[in-house]
């Protein structure tokens, strides 16, 4: 494996399993210093022993981005150095289950809940981050989804919300040399993608895919750290779907 992060610091949001542990083990085998963050302290705790079985050692933090304390306290703590920060992946998001693929009844708090998390998170904690990001020329991957591009649940909504700010956060923040793109995940054979869906639309989804493959972390891994890469040291401001061609067949939920 290359080993082009070699001294690079990395930010992972979310990390506590599934898809931001495979991006940490990724990274981590490309060189990658690694701080992982999540708002459960046990499953980062597991993903951080997961790495140390692996030889990679690596800083956690615990922190809730649905607080602006805490979306500060994790950056306090990354900047606390005032080193460099290379890569942002903002990947934490929230589900709810069922209830993520309801539109309408789920009342104020409810809907707060997810736009803070998976729309408004991401940006406030690049802005709080860009100071460091902007010392190494960095770049930020925000995890999107492909229920943005038919939002007809909260999920979707709140995903459709983090590309409008992707877009915002790319021109924002050029000038300083940082780049941001999105990457619209499909059906994934991750637990998250599993337990938000119940099993028969789980199966259609994927069944709408052009080509018969089971989506895995690491396809979605793999992509991330290219677009942190220096390889993708031209491309800003893209949402890149991942899902074996679910968005051409009109993907619905």
């Amino acid at each position: 494996m290359r080993q082009g992060f070699t001294g690079k610091i990395i930010l992972i949001t979310g990390a506590g399993g599934g898809l931001g542990l495979a991006m940490a083990q990724r990274l981590a085998s490309e060189g990658a210093e690694l701080i992982l963050s999540d708002v459960n302290g046990e499953r980062l705790q597991a993903s951080a022993q997961t790495l140390l079985e692996q030889q990679v050692c690596c800083r956690t933090v615990v922190a809730d981005l649905a607080q602006e304390s805490g979306i500060a306290a994790l950056a306090d703590s990354v900047c606390a150095d005032a080193a460099p920060l290379h890569g942002l992946i903002n990947n934490a998001g929230l589900a709810y289950g069922e209830v993520a693929h309801r539109f309408t009844g789920l009342g104020l708090a409810k809907w707060q809940h997810f736009l803070t998390v998976n729309s408004l998170a991401p940006l406030l904690l690049a802005e709080a981050l860009r100071p460091a990001l902007a010392r190494a020329r960095g770049a930020i991957v925000n995890i999107s989804s492909m229920a943005s591009y038919a939002p007809a649940t909260a999920y979707g909504v709140s995903k459709a919300t983090l590309n409008a700010l992707n877009y915002g956060m790319a021109n924002a923040f050029a000038a300083e040399g940082i780049r941001v793109n999105a990457i619209a995940p499909g059906i994934m054979a991750t637990p998250a993608s599993k337990g938000s869906l119940p099993a028969e639309t789980y199966a259609r989804v994927q069944a709408q895919q052009l080509l018969p493959l089971h989506g895995e972390a690491s396809d979605i891994a793999a992509l991330a750290a290219f677009l942190l890469s220096e390889e993708a040291r031209f491309i800003t401001n893209e949402l890149i779907s991942c899902d074996a061609g679910n968005r051409m067949r009109g993907w619905r939920l």
